[in-house]
């Protein structure tokens, strides 16, 4: 039996088998729908949203939502530097274009400075993507896009779990966008949501993922307008109503995971893993260390060590601006620096005890 220890993968008990088993049988015909409908309202009603519409990706709800604010060719997006290439992809597809800003060296987000000094009459939302879970500046974006009428959208793929003062990622925007990537701490293997407390962006969206057709509609297959297909199936949709189910605790086992790696590796000096500051709650997702520049520790000493060690462990992301499809922006200083002494580390809900200790086993030896 291979000792490898993965960097993530998710938590399937006999509740999601079981749902998943009676939408395979019986979910069809009249009831091909049961297990959507039951996931978006638990989902809805865990973050405290109004209304919520279950989508084949992250990349999907965030593409829908931004089409339905009417965002496309000549118009602006702002996001961190810092992000995946899903979060910029809706952007380019509607044809607009990704402004990327420089991010704060604590959070790792978005620079709330960066982004207002970015603001041009072609600005149309500002993107605040929580990273590995670590959340947004939500007061100060939130007063820059009021002051300047420009959209707020949070992508939240990566934060279930993470509350700011009060309010659960995702629930602050225009609109929120999650995956359920099998790497996430709620999965359906693949998906995601598009969430929203407001009825009118609702409707729009709601009427965009079917194609274009709209609920009012009484005409068979007549569509509105052409619309987008981003649909979970229901077979997808048990088992993220089994895990909505449980979300109070797989949540709480990240958070485990994450605060057995602040005490172990508190004692040692200039590694730093994912903040949360006071009033805020990080969903945990994926703990990352960050090294001091001056420890020398670079991304591939990082990777060639867990390798050694049989374990996965994942590279900060690249900086947008760095990849062929974009132009450089290399004077996003801290997107272009941390990324290289920097590495996610496991983070698994089943990890051990053990497991956590062979991780920082091999942290220590390079510090």
């Amino acid at each position: 039996m291979s000792n490898r220890i993965a960097y993530t993968k998710p938590s399937i008990t006999e509740l999601e088998v079981a749902y998943a088993t009676d939408a395979a049988r019986n979910g069809w015909g009249e009831r091909c729908y049961d297990y959507i409908v039951k996931f978006e309202a638990a989902f809805a009603a865990h973050l405290g949203v109004t209304h919520a519409i279950a989508t084949s990706s992250c990349t999907g709800a965030l593409h829908m939502g931004m089409a339905a604010l009417g965002i496309g060719p000549g118009d602006e997006v702002i996001l961190a530097d810092t992000n995946w290439i899903a979060s910029a992809a809706p952007i380019v597809h509607l044809g607009a274009t990704p402004v990327f800003v420089d991010i704060d060296p604590v959070s790792w987000c978005l620079d709330p400075d960066r982004v207002e000094a970015a603001i041009t009459p072609r600005t149309k939302a500002i993107l605040a993507v929580h990273i590995y879970g670590n959340l947004c500046d939500m007061d100060r974006l939130q007063d820059i896009a009021e002051r300047h009428q420009i959209a707020l959208i949070e992508d939240a793929a990566e934060a279930i779990g993470s509350v700011w003062k009060g309010r659960r990622a995702g629930s602050m925007g225009r609109f929120g966008a999650f995956s359920f990537h099998g790497t996430k701490t709620l999965t359906t293997g693949e998906g995601g949501m598009f969430v929203t407390s407001d009825p009118a962006l609702f409707e729009r969206v709601l009427t965009l993922s079917n194609h274009g057709r709209a609920r009012g509609q009484t005409r068979q297959f007549w569509p509105d307008e052409v619309g987008f297909k981003y649909k979970m199936s229901n077979v997808q949709a048990a088992i993220g109503l089994a895990q909505v189910e449980r979300i109070g605790e797989l949540i709480a086992r990240k958070r485990e995971v994450m605060q057995a790696y602040r005490d172990r590796l508190g004692k040692y000096q200039g590694v730093s893993l994912n903040p949360e500051p006071p009033g805020t709650e990080n969903g945990s997702w994926m703990p990352t260390a960050v090294f001091d520049r001056d420890l020398g520790i670079t991304r591939e000493a990082l990777q060639d060590a867990f390798k050694s060690a049989d374990i996965d462990a994942r590279v900060f992301f690249h900086p947008l601006s760095s990849l062929p499809m974009f132009d450089p922006v290399e004077g996003n200083a801290h997107a272009w620096d941390i990324p290289t002494r920097a590495i996610n580390l496991p983070s698994y809900h089943d990890l051990t005890e053990n497991d956590i200790g062979r991780v920082v086993t091999v942290i220590a030896g390079l510090v």
